[in-house]
C-alpha cells in the first residue's frame, strides 16, 4: 500500500467518529449520575476495585490540585453519556459522597468513604466528606476534569476498539470482564446469551468447584463463552485462546459470524444436564490413583468431554437413568486413559494437534459406551 493510500484510509476512519472535549466539575458529574444521564453499565461497574487507600489518595490528589486523567464517555441515542473510562476515579468520588453502590466491594448507598492511607496530607486519614471543613467540600465539589466525549453518530466500531484500548492497560482485568464490557458495544445480544447461560442450575453444579476469584473474574462466563466457540469454530484455532474467543465473541456480535441461539442454547442444556447427573460438581476434575473423581476443575477436561460428547449428545435422552450410567462410566474411562492424561496434564497443550487429540479420544469413549 503506498503511502496516499494509507492517508486516505485514516481519513475515511476520522470521518466515522465526531469527538467533543468539556471540562465538569465532579459535582455535575455527579448530579449528572444521579439524574440518569450519566450511566455506568452494570458489567463495567464490577470492575470497580480501588482499595480504600488508592480511593482516598485519589480524593487527595483532587484537594491539592494535582492533574487528573481525562474521562471517556460515548454519548447514546437518547443524549445520556455512557461512562467507557474514568471508572475507578468517579467511583471513588460517589464513595466518598455517598452515592456509590458496588455490591461486590460490600459498599451500599449511603455509606461513605473513610479516608485513610493519605500520605502527603495525613490529617485527612479517619475523615469523611462530613467531617471536613466547608471549604474543602467545596474544592472536591469544584474539582474540575476533562471529560472526552464521542458523540451519537460516531460508529460503534470505533467506539468498541476506542473502549478496548482504554480498559486493556493498567487495571488487572481479566480477558472476559474486558469482553462483556467492551464487546456489548457492537451489539449486547451474545453477551447477554452467555451471561444468562451461566446461570443455568446444571451448568452451575458442574463448575462449583471454580473458586471465588475465578467466578469474580467471569471466568465462569467464559466458559460459557469457550464452549460455543470449540463447538462451532475449533477448526479456525490456530495458537492463541484469549485472542480466539475474543475474536468469535466478536463476530458473533457483528453478524460477521451466523450464530443460532435456539439450536445453541438447547444443546448447551442438554450437555449440562447429563453431566450434572453423570457427575456433578466433580465431572471436570482429575481421577486419582484408586479411581475417584478429584475436587477440581480442568480446563482441558472442560473442553475435551464438553465438546467430545457432541457426536452422541442427539441420542442421549437425559432422562434415562441407563444411558446416564454409561456416560459416567465412560468419563471414568476416559480420565483414566493414558494418552489422555498425556494431552491433559501440564502445559504447552493449547494447541490444535493437543485439543484435537484429546477430544477425539473423548469422542470414542462415548461413542464406544452409546454402541
Amino acid at each position: 500500500m503506498n503511502p496516499e493510500d494509507i492517508l486516505v484510509e485514516i481519513e475515511s476512519e476520522m470521518d466515522k467518529v465526531h469527538t467533543q472535549s468539556l471540562d465538569l466539575s465532579f459535582n455535575e458529574l455527579m448530579d449528572m449520575y444521579e439524574n440518569g444521564e450519566l450511566d455506568i453499565s452494570p458489567d463495567y461497574q464490577r470492575l470497580f476495585r480501588w482499595s480504600e487507600g488508592a480511593r482516598s489518595r485519589f480524593i487527595e490528589s483532587l484537594l491539592l490540585e494535582m492533574p487528573v486523567p481525562p474521562i471517556y464517555v460515548v454519548e447514546t441515542e437518547n443524549g445520556v453519556y455512557q461512562l467507557i473510562d474514568g471508572l475507578q476515579r468517579f467511583s471513588s468520588y460517589l464513595h466518598l459522597r455517598g452515592e456509590l453502590t458496588a455490591e461486590h466491594m460490600e459498599i451500599a448507598k449511603g455509606q461513605k468513604l473513610v479516608l485513610s492511607d493519605c500520605d502527603i496530607v495525613k490529617s485527612l486519614n479517619g475523615l469523611t466528606y462530613d467531617d471536613l471543613p466547608l471549604a474543602l467540600k467545596i474544592k472536591l465539589k469544584r474539582s474540575f476534569v476533562r471529560v472526552e466525549v464521542v458523540r451519537k453518530g460516531s460508529d460503534n466500531k470505533f467506539k468498541y476498539h476506542m473502549f478496548k484500548r482504554l480498559n486493556t492497560g493498567g487495571e488487572a482485568l481479566t480477558q472476559q470482564q474486558v469482553r462483556n464490557c467492551t464487546i456489548r458495544m457492537l451489539d449486547p445480544k451474545f453477551n447477554d446469551f452467555i451471561i444468562e447461560l451461566s446461570g443455568d442450575d446444571h451448568y452451575k453444579k458442574c463448575t462449583a468447584l471454580l473458586s471465588e476469584s475465578q467466578k469474580f473474574g467471569a471466568f465462569d462466563q467464559e466458559l460459557v463463552l469457550r464452549y460455543f466457540t470449540f463447538r462451532n469454530n475449533r477448526e479456525a484455532f490456530k495458537h492463541d485462546v484469549g485472542d480466539f474467543l475474543t475474536e468469535y465473541m466478536e463476530n458473533v456480535s457483528s453478524g460477521v459470524t451466523a450464530f443460532d441461539y435456539t439450536e445453541n442454547e438447547n444443546n448447551f442444556k442438554k450437555v449440562f444436564e447429563v453431566l450434572s447427573k453423570a457427575h456433578g460438581q466433580k465431572v471436570f476434575g482429575r481421577i486419582s490413583a484408586d479411581d475417584r473423581l478429584q475436587s477440581n476443575f480442568n480446563n482441558y477436561h472442560f473442553e475435551s468431554i464438553t465438546i467430545g460428547i457432541q457426536s452422541v449428545i442427539d441420542k442421549i435422552d437425559a432422562a434415562d437413568d441407563s444411558i446416564i450410567d454409561k456416560i459416567r462410566e465412560s468419563i471414568i474411562l476416559l480420565k483414566k486413559d493414558e494418552t489422555f492424561k498425556i494431552q491433559t496434564t501440564g502445559g504447552g497443550k493449547n494447541s490444535p494437534g493437543p485439543l484435537r487429540s484429546r477430544i477425539e479420544i473423548a469422542s470414542k469413549y462415548f461413542e464406544d459406551a452409546l454402541r
